[in-house]
């Protein structure tokens, strides 16, 4: 992984006075060195840059010397001095099994190299920027001390550009200290980059469907579903960051004596006779029959049967309306929206029978046809169609599980709630039963429930839906931003607690006023450089003056935001992004408090002030982009 790519086009940002847009580049023939004539245009293409940050001195030397002396080979912009290439935590492990590979062509080491290079951040700060355990993990093939391999190694790394030290420390790590320079440059790498940095490619070549909600049409989006709405919304987006093909999808439940049970309730309300006793209750089912029948009127004079159908099918159609458009306000947007009628409409339901059939799962007894699911961890065979001829929801399962493959997904995830624990093992062997991979094609995220708190007090109650507390309830109580951020920030198979009070404070207890105000402040600083007349893009800047503790520490948290949107996707753990935010914002807060970047009265802008305003334009980058990660806002003023 690379830390800055390219955009594959302008972003505009809310304020383009402080920060101006991004600009793409060229993208040359992914080669090390150029195997023919290139322009400098050429040369500074992503692919080539990627891997010339890895590239020795003399390889730099051609960038430079094709540009003309003391050029930025990114931009063209003036610089002076001859600097590292950027390194980040994914180039140090390249560095260094390039060194490990070397030492065992050598015959220095006896392989084989391991697969996973670990480079980590050290505990203590007085043990250099970064850490790897390599020569751990080689002792026991190569049999020979884990400090003697580990001297070996650094003496090797200190020669790689951009590693300022390599020092052997306690049974055999390597610490490392990077150039200032070199870590520098990654401010000017992550502002070029744009909204594409933190992207990347480990996921390319998967279609990915994701499935969440998937409530009933037969009322409001409560706070049950709410978790999923922002959750699931903000997996799609990391997993889509990692670079897979997703689509998201709201499977609706359409079919079923509950649909009766809707009809008729609100059949009753409009004739002004009580909900019958399995009914829908809450104001919106008055509502709804209050405006079928002002659009309707002679619903009401229509035989019972037909007046059934019709009043069902009207409050459908409004309340399915409604979840969208409250959905829409949330930020969730569905590629999607999946009738299970058309499932059986269309005749999926038999193909997909016809499916698990010829793989030789489905079998008769007692007059109703079965799944063998047991055959692949089910606790036991799942009936598909009843004696009586019935198909039961399992075969609509079934079906829609086969219809996804049908439209090309390699992965189908599940996003359920707290009560649908089984559903795992039952789904994981519809796969199989189909012919596929279980543990590839079919993923299940159970979520546990929320509650919230007013006052130190549990709120149980709608106002409108007479059950549970709606979506449209928590926006109005403490708005999008708020309701999503906090949503996405725990893991999904905990239980939490949102405190309504704590939401729509303006403080720093406040984890997504906190963040936010983060991006507001730095844009402050960018326009309030801009109304000095600084032009620090124009300008260039120097790397190695970001020397201050500070900033290394604001650079070290910057580039781990790749590694962080990766793991995310990775491990279906959206949760991370918004905790790295926070930990970012901390970062950036510690480093405005005691590093001063503009200047005072009529001082002279310094080119340190300049690799500042470069930081800073490089730290809110990275917060929008995790922001709109999340579906929240990055505010430029607060």
């Amino acid at each position: 992984m690379v830390a800055g790519r390219l955009p594959g086009g302008l972003v505009v940002l809310p304020d383009t006075t402080a920060v101006p847009p991004c600009r793409a580049e060229p993208t040359s023939r992914p080669w090390v060195l150029p195997q023919v004539a290139e322009t400098p245009a050429e040369l500074r293409g992503r692919a080539f840059l990627e891997r010339w940050s890895l590239c020795s001195t003399a390889a730099k030397t051609v960038a430079r010397g094709l540009d003309g002396p003391g050029r930025d080979p990114w931009t063209g912009a003036g610089q002076s001095g001859d600097y590292a290439p950027a390194m980040t935590p994914e180039q140090l492990a390249d560095a260094i099994r390039g060194v490990v590979d070397a030492l065992v062509a050598e015959g220095a080491l006896a392989g084989p190299v391991p697969h996973e290079i670990v480079v980590e951040r050290p505990r203590q700060k007085e043990h250099g920027d970064y850490a790897t355990p390599v020569a751990l993990a080689l002792a026991k093939s190569t049999g020979r001390p884990p400090r003697e391999i580990a001297a070996l190694v650094s003496e090797r790394l200190f020669e790689v550009p951009g590693i300022a030290a390599a020092e052997v420390a306690g049974p055999g790590f390597v610490n490392l200290r990077l150039a200032t320079d070199a870590q520098g440059r990654l401010a000017g790498d992550i502002v070029r980059a744009c909204a594409d940095y933190g992207r990347g490619g480990e996921l390319a070549g998967r279609r990915i469907n994701v499935e969440f909600i998937s409530a009933n049409p037969t009322g409001p989006i409560h706070l049950g579903h709410t978790r999923w709405a922002a959750v699931g919304d903000a997996l799609a987006r990391v997993l889509a960051a990692a670079g897979a093909e997703v689509a998201t999808e709201f499977y609706i439940n359409d079919r079923g004596v509950q649909m009766d049970r809707f009809g008729a309730s609100v059949m009753a309300v409009a004739h002004g006779r009580p909900v019958p006793e399995d009914g829908y209750h809450g104001a919106y089912i008055t509502d709804l029959a209050a405006a079928i029948v002002a659009e309707h009127p002679d619903f009401l004079s229509l035989p019972e049967d037909d007046q059934l159908v019709a009043f069902r099918e009207a409050a459908y159609a409004l309340q399915l309306a409604e979840q969208q458009r409250v959905l829409d306000l949330f930020r969730t947007h569905f590629d999607t929206w999946y009738s299970e009628r058309s499932l059986h409409d269309s005749g999926a339901v038999e193909r997909g029978m016809e499916r698990l059939r010829g793989q030789g799962h489905v079998f008769e007894l007692d007059g109703a046809t079965w799944l063998r699911t047991t055959d692949f961890g089910d606790d036991k065979d799942r009936v598909l169609v009843k004696a009586d001829g019935e198909m039961t929801y399992f075969a609509s399962d079934t079906a829609y599980y086969v219809d996804k493959r049908s439209r090309g997904f390699t992965t189908s995830i599940y996003l359920l709630g707290a009560d649908h624990h089984g559903y795992a093992s039952r789904l994981r062997a519809v796969a199989a039963c189909a012919g596929d991979d279980m543990d590839v094609s079919v993923e299940v995220l159970i979520g546990q429930l929320v509650k919230m708190m007013r006052d130190g007090q549990e709120v149980r109650l709608s106002k409108r839906a007479g059950t549970l507390i709606t979506l449209k309830e928590l926006i109005e109580e403490v708005g999008v931003d708020a309701a999503r951020y906090s949503l996405i920030r725990y893991p999904v198979d905990s239980p939490m607690t949102l405190d309504l009070d704590l939401l729509v404070q303006r403080s720093n207890d406040n984890p997504v006023f906190y963040v936010q105000y983060a991006h507001a402040r730095v844009c402050s600083v960018l326009r309030n450089a801009a109304e000095l007349g600084i032009d620090w893009r124009g300008a260039g800047y120097d790397p190695a003056v970001l020397e201050h503790e500070r900033e290394g520490e604001l650079l070290r948290a910057l580039v781990e935001f790749p590694a962080v949107v990766s793991s995310a996707a990775e491990l279906r753990e959206p949760h991370r992004v918004p905790r790295y935010l926070e930990s970012l914002a901390t970062a950036y807060h510690r480093f405005y408090d005691n590093c001063r970047v503009l200047p005072r009265g009529d001082e002279v802008v310094s080119d340190q002030q300049i690799a500042r305003l470069w930081l800073c334009a490089a730290t809110r980058q990275v917060l929008a982009n995790g922001l709109d990660l999340c579906g929240v806002s990055a505010p430029d003023r607060m």
